[in-house]
């Protein structure tokens, strides 16, 4: 098959033959990056010499990149090979460097001369190395040496010199440019570190680094660029040696010992380095033991020189590998002892906060095999310290893995303790690159923060931490920081604009009402007779739908009037029922559901919760589940004359304890009060049920658990809430240590102290008259006080309501119409829970525990609890970052509450049980145990007050993970356990009737 050539290779394929003398059949080209490949062949070999003659000669005068067209890079190298036909490799080869073609032309001149077959080395003009060429700095050769290497991966290499002016700087410097152009996408990874190592072998002087930009052909924007730091590998020791680094000393001094063929090893012991001078090489023990003069006159002053940092002095040894004794030893006091700036480590000064200290600490961290950083750079280390903020840049040839830095970087920065920085910021990149490819942030101490923070900045990532390469047509440019009155300023002009937008919409929205006109606007427009019209308008709009409102109101309560005795004998059922589960005489509870059969199953359990693998009963015991009481507990507080406590399961509770207390017209015998974990923890049906058979019949439980309730919640519930004709005989407080904490905040007793309701409790108790006295009559006082205020326009207005009234068909029924839009309102929330099964089951806990209360007070949670399927969903969070035990202290505001409970309970002979509730060893961690020990001993020290009993169940069930909804928190099976431990305690006194 015919193989048609592009014209460019045709025209160099048509050259090479005409100078070579071979047909154009026997000749083949191919070009890669900047390398020309010519394959000669024959039915015989050609001749080696006499090939490379003749073409050597054509190539002096001929320039090869006129043979090709402007997209192909230059050529700085000829591969020419020969080989008989029907052969798979060639039999010779020979390179051609096209900037040293006279000294090629020499050298084969001298081998046509010499008999080719007895001389396979022939003499000649010596050819210099690319590498050789490239080392004296010049662009070109630096090209043809890298082209070497990247050329056989098909890439194009051209260097040029750019002069530029660093940052805080007024001097120019100049700077390498190495343009990598290739028909495809290099990956940079793949390309970073040999083109670093390459550049940095050269050791060149006068360029602080390079930047290295591919190229793809045919595309106007670099495809990525590269940075490489061309420090000299000496300058680099000398820098790690200034701060006392030993490998770097040893290198160093090993480095300027070659010439007397000494080796040096280095060690420190506290403030003194330790220098063994051995011989470089002695393989049979027959080397000389090196020269203690010429050592010392070559050490003393490559260490005086360095000065390295927290190194006070030096002992120097000269001896042999392997003796255990020296045979001479010297001593050298450095310039740390004299001068106290340089008597202090490294590491104290970073523990100051000194920034260079931190980066030398930091690179010698990330930068382990100092052979591997002299090579490529290794990684370096940029810092801002910005606010309590530390950002911490990382880039390297190839972008440092975050796993491999971040957690090396934060550790470290954890273990400084510098004062002022909260929180560390990591970043990743390539060298070269503006922004970084990873980041990885982590706060040291907890930071307050106005609005959300981003994690991390990225706004400051390339403004701030980076000494950014620009591109080549923008590399001066670069963008400084925003000041702070910059931002303000922006920001208020943002506002202003916005407000002005703002204020002419409304004032548009108004105009077009036709209620108001403009200020401005002319009199001849006689505005009064106008506005009087459009009022006349719109006062008429809205009697009109006034009117029509009031009698569609009207109209649906005579409709619903015929059936209100019927719904108000099933309230009263559904009120005064809670004994019996099955019954279906329930108003609020039942609307809007469908009860299924006994036999019928359903994805439901009686919490509410779908069923699963966590939440079959099977071979658990449990007492029966009751009818649920929220739907008449959100009805009741809505209808409670008492204000709100701001606390919605609390104001729930306290209704239906008042219901309670109304129905049965005295409190029950045992009141159940704490936590969540009481809420969940005592099962009042199971308590009664236990508490009968140990000889105490007809015994009335009522829980009063509120979620989030500290002492000082519990405290303000017996004494202020409750009064003391409504309190039993025996309370049972079950919670645990945290409830008791001081040191964390008690965010739920501060939502109630800031309640209408927490006010009022406050000045009843703060009268000196009876509660009955204050309450006596009212609505009698109020209407006198009324009456005397009352100025005529009051009257007035008195007046029209009473007239408006009488004549309105919704008015005097208005207390029905709020009943029944609650109703509505409520009904329209339990459809919503139970066709959200999937939301009930994903939910948090607590949001579903408020919905599933029953007329006990009890909320029973059929959930076990599953530690592998739970810490898939939930955070697994350890004692030391639980905010329940933060700060954990005993004594304080809860304390004193508890200690205020005592007094109370002890003056009204109120017995007061405490029961620390049990935790699973999930829960339990070093922390956590430490703190309930804590705890228990503070409780086993006050049982000694009278009245006061405490019984600790806190390590009943430590595996029993079945009798738990969560790691701390009994489902409705530990409940019914707990309760039927409890009813068999002899120390609880249990009142009997």
């Amino acid at each position: 098959m015919k193989t048609v050539l592009p014209d460019r290779q045709q025209s160099l394929v048509q050259w090479i033959s005409q100078a070579t003398g071979i047909n154009t059949f026997g000749v083949k080209i191919r070009l890669r990056g900047n390398d020309l490949h010519i394959l000669c062949e024959g039915t015989e070999c050609p001749q080696r010499w006499r090939t490379l003659s003749d073409l050597l000669q054509a190539l002096q005068q001929t320039d090869l990149d006129s043979l090709t067209s402007n997209e192909q890079p230059s050529i700085y190298q000829v591969f020419v090979y020969g080989r008989r036909k029907g052969e798979p490799r060639p039999k010779w080869c020979h390179r051609v460097y096209l900037n040293q073609i006279q000294k090629h032309v020499e050298q084969v001149q001298q081998a046509l001369l010499a008999d080719s077959e007895t001389s396979k080395q022939p003499a000649g003009a010596l050819i210099v190395s690319n590498e050789s060429l490239a080392r004296q700095g010049n662009p070109d050769a630096i090209a043809r040496y890298l082209s070497e290497t990247l050329s056989t991966l098909g890439v194009s290499v051209q260097a040029k010199i750019k002069l530029y002016k660093p940052k805080n700087s007024q001097v120019e410097e100049n700077r390498l440019w190495i343009f990598c152009h290739s028909s495809y996408s290099p990956d940079a990874s793949l390309l970073a570190e040999p083109i670093a190592q390459k550049l940095r072998y050269l050791r060149l002087s006068g360029y602080p680094d390079a930047v290295i930009v591919s190229q793809v052909s045919g595309e106007t924007a670099p495809d990525w660029l590269l940075r490489v730091d061309l420090t000299p590998p000496e300058v680099m020791l000398k820098e790690w040696a200034r701060w006392g680094d030993l490998q770097a000393i040893a290198r160093l001094l090993t480095e300027v010992l070659s010439g007397l063929k000494v080796a040096v090893q280095a060690s420190l012991k506290e403030s003194t380095l330790h220098i063994f001078c051995t011989p470089a090489y002695d393989p049979l023990g027959t080397a000389p033991i090196p020269d203690k003069t010429a050592c010392l006159e070559v050490i003393v002053p490559q260490l005086e020189a360095i000065a390295p940092q927290g190194i006070l002095g030096a002992t120097i040894y000269g001896q042999k590998a392997g003796d255990k004794q020296p045979a001479w030893i010297d001593w050298l006091a450095l310039p740390a002892a004299e001068h106290s700036v340089f008597a202090t480590s490294a590491l104290d000064l970073a523990n100051t906060g000194d920034e260079p200290a931190i980066v030398f600490l930091l690179e010698r961290l990330l930068n382990p095999d100092l052979d591997w950083r002299l090579l490529t750079g290794g990684i370096r280390v940029l810092l801002l310290n910005k606010g309590d903020l530390l950002h911490i840049m990382c880039d390297a040839p190839v972008c440092p893995g975050r796993t491999q830095v971040a957690n090396k970087v934060t550790q470290f920065i954890r273990q400084l303790k510098i004062p002022g920085i909260k929180g560390v910021r990591v970043y990743g990149r390539r060298a070269g690159n503006k922004e970084p490819f990873w980041h990885h942030g982590i706060d040291l101490e907890h930071r307050q923060r106005l609005v959300p923070e981003a994690t991390p900045e990225f706004a400051a990532t390339s403004q701030y931490v980076n000494d950014l390469v620009t591109a080549e047509t923008s590399e001066p440019i670069l963008r400084p920081d925003l000041t702070t009155e910059e931002v303000q300023s922006f920001v208020t002009e943002v506002a202003l604009d916005w407000l002005a937008t703002a204020n002419a919409a409304v004032k548009k929205f108004l105009l077009v009402t036709q209620l108001f006109t403009e200020s401005h606007q002319s009199a001849e427009l006689n505005p009064d007779a106008q506005g009087v019209k459009i009022a006349l308008v719109w006062g008429t709009l809205g009697l009109l739908l006034t009117l029509q409102s009031d009698w569609v109101l009207g109209q649906i309560i005579t409709r619903t009037t015929p059936s209100s005795p019927t719904v108000i004998s099933e309230q009263k059922a559904s009120l005064t029922s809670g004994k019996n589960p099955n019954e279906k005489k329930t108003f609020f509870a039942s609307t809007g559901k469908t009860k299924s059969s006994p036999n019928q199953s359903t994805v439901f359990n009686a919490s509410q919760f779908t069923q699963g693998d966590d939440t079959q009963s099977g071979n658990l015991a449990a007492a029966p589940l009751k009818e649920k009481a929220t739907a008449t507990a959100i009805l009741l507080a809505a209808r409670s004359q008492m204000p709100s406590f701001n606390v919605r399961q609390l104001d729930e509770q306290l209704a239906l304890y008042k219901q309670r207390l109304a129905r049965t017209g005295s409190p029950p015998d045992i009141l159940i009060i704490g936590s969540s974990r009481a809420l969940r923890g005592v099962d009042p049906a199971a308590l009664s049920k236990a508490l009968a058979t140990q000889g105490y019949p007809n015994i009335d439980v009522f829980n009063f658990g509120i979620n989030g309730a500290t002492a000082q919640v519990v405290n303000f519930v017996i004494r202020q809430v409750l009064e003391p004709s409504e309190l039993p005989k025996l309370i049972l407080w079950a919670d645990g240590a945290r409830a008791f904490n001081s040191g964390r905040e008690d965010i739920t007793f501060k939502s109630i102290a800031a309640s209408t309701g927490y006010k009022q409790a406050l000045q009843k108790a703060s009268t000196t008259g009876t509660s009955s006295d204050l309450s006596e009559n009212p609505k009698q006082e109020k209407t006198k006080e009324e009456k005397q205020e009352t100025n005529s326009y009051q009257a007035v207005n008195d007046w029209l309501n009473h007239a408006l009234a009488s004549v309105s068909g919704s008015y005097q029924n208005r207390e029905q119409i709020k009943s029944l839009v609650q109703k509505q309102l409520l009904q329209f929330g339990q459809n919503q829970t139970v066709t959200s099964p999937k939301q009930l089951t994903d939910g948090n806990l607590e949001d579903t525990s408020q919905q599933a209360v029953d007329f006990d007070g009890f909320l029973p949670l059929s959930i076990r609890f599953n530690p592998a399927r739970y810490y898939q969903k939930h955070s697994r969070v350890p004692g030391n970052y639980d905010n329940d035990y933060k700060s954990f202290q005993v004594g304080g505001e809860q304390d004193n509450a508890f200690q205020e409970v005592l007094q109370f309970t002890q003056s009204q002979k109120i017995s007061l049980v405490f029961i620390n509730m049990p935790l699973t060893a999930d829960y339990l961690d070093p922390v956590r145990k430490k703190y309930e020990q804590e705890f228990q001993q503070n409780m086993l020290r006050l049982a000694t007050n009278p009245n006061f009993i405490y019984r600790d169940l806190s390590q009943q069930w430590l595996k029993v993970n079945d009798y738990f909804s969560d790691p701390s928190h009994l489902n409705r099976f530990g409940a019914y356990e707990v309760s039927k431990k409890l009813a068999t305690d002899p120390m609880i006194p249990w009142p009997a009737k």
